[in-house]
């Protein structure tokens, strides 16, 4: 779990104890009417964790695979690249990565990695085959673009990360998984952040499992709502991660594993530039991550704007619930939320940050879309 020294009273943070009540009980309430196996919830203020609760099959050392949230971590990483003047987002990625060139991606650049506006949202790519250099070089060469880079806007959940992941390597002269452990686990004290699990860990590590029953057409008809479109986050892919080889791999797209502690405590590490006496980020390496870089783009679901950073989503205007923050979040607030509903953002606003993890994927995708909006509305306001 998060350090010792750094667990504090709400109080000596101002925070307000009868507001994380209510933010509590928020938490526990699907785990008290049976739909959530396991839940843990932690916040965080002027750099110290004040808050960490866990419920149902959760206990203050269990580990949660955090699915998308981990690419803010591995965004965080290659922003120390760009900060060193290691690596530059204008750069194209095949002057990087030769073998990406194939298939007319040779225009593809770093910063399009970052905004999901690469090209290839579906590209395949097996966990597994991280660790064989020739198979990754290959599976780069044979992805094909689906429209022009820098055209729109398309998620793409693992594909693009696997290319940061890449570069930081290249870049970095060490496996990606061990510039994360040197450069941003250790220096914030975060000794159970893990991207790339040990062996020795995946006893923590509460089981993925699907709950609930999801949404018919009908539903969705009657709702008024469009139905998500089907993408590579399937049931069994979630259920992969239970898998101990593919937790190693350190997916950087999602294959993170930690505590909501340990999420908490990463954004507020990114709030004030590092931890424990360590300057990790530069002020001006953070304020220009967060600058939003996609313009009037807008996803094809709702026809929100989707006010991407470098790695990470910001806020923005009265429709941020849409981005997957709470109604009180300010419009400053930013990170990145994962499948299955997993939470972490952090509030400059307030200074608050929040780290919500749980092990039990909601199929009811409009259920678990608004527990997060209101779990993050309550932990925004938590301030005396």
């Amino acid at each position: 779990m998060v350090e010792e020294q750094l667990l504090t009273s709400p109080e000596a943070v101002g925070l307000d104890p009868e507001k994380i009540a209510v933010l509590l009980t928020r938490v526990q309430r699907e785990v008290d009417e049976g739909l959530l196996p396991g839940v843990q919830v932690a916040l965080a203020r002027n750099g110290k964790l004040a808050v960490l609760e866990s419920y149902g099959a959760a206990n203050e050392d269990s580990l949660f695979c955090i699915f998308s949230a981990t690419k803010a971590i591995t965004s965080a990483a290659a922003w120390l690249l760009i900060q060193d003047g290691r690596l530059d987002t204008s750069e194209k990625v095949a002057d990087i990565i030769p073998e990406f060139a194939s298939n007319e991606k040779q225009a593809v650049t770093v910063e399009q990695l970052f905004l999901h506006t690469a090209g290839f949202p579906s590209a395949p790519f097996a966990p597994l085959d991280w660790n064989d250099p020739m198979r990754r070089m290959q599976r780069f060469d044979q992805w094909v673009l689906n429209w022009p880079p820098g055209s729109r806007f398309e998620y793409h959940p693992t594909s693009s990360m696997w290319v940061i992941a890449d570069i930081i390597e290249r870049r970095a002269g060490i496996s990606f998984q061990q510039f994360v452990r040197e450069q941003i686990a250790q220096p914030l004290g975060l000794l159970d952040l893990f991207v790339g699990l040990p062996e020795s860990e995946n006893f923590r590590v509460l089981p993925n499992e699907h709950v609930g029953e999801g949404l018919t057409d009908e539903d969705y008809t009657r709702l008024g709502i469009p139905k998500p479109p089907v993408t590579e986050v399937t049931e069994e892919a979630i259920l992969n991660f239970n898998n101990p080889e593919i937790r190693a791999v350190g997916v950087p797209g999602g294959g993170g594993v930690m505590g909501a502690g340990e999420l908490a405590m990463f954004y507020q590490g990114l709030l004030h530039g590092g931890a424990r006496g360590n300057q990790i980020w530069q002020p001006e390496t953070l304020a220009s991550v967060r600058r939003i870089r996609t313009g009037e783009m807008r996803d094809a679901m709702f026809g929100k704007l989707v006010n991407r950073g470098l790695g990470i989503i910001i806020a923005g205007d009265d429709e941020r619930n849409y981005r997957g923050f709470g109604k009180t979040n300010s419009a400053d607030t930013f990170g990145h939320n994962g499948a299955g509903g997993q939470l972490a953002w952090a509030d400059p606003a307030t200074g608050i940050s929040l780290g919500y993890c749980t092990s039990g994927h909601d199929r009811n995708t409009l259920r678990q879309g608004r527990r997060g909006v209101a779990i993050s509305s309550f932990a925004a306001v938590c301030l005396a």
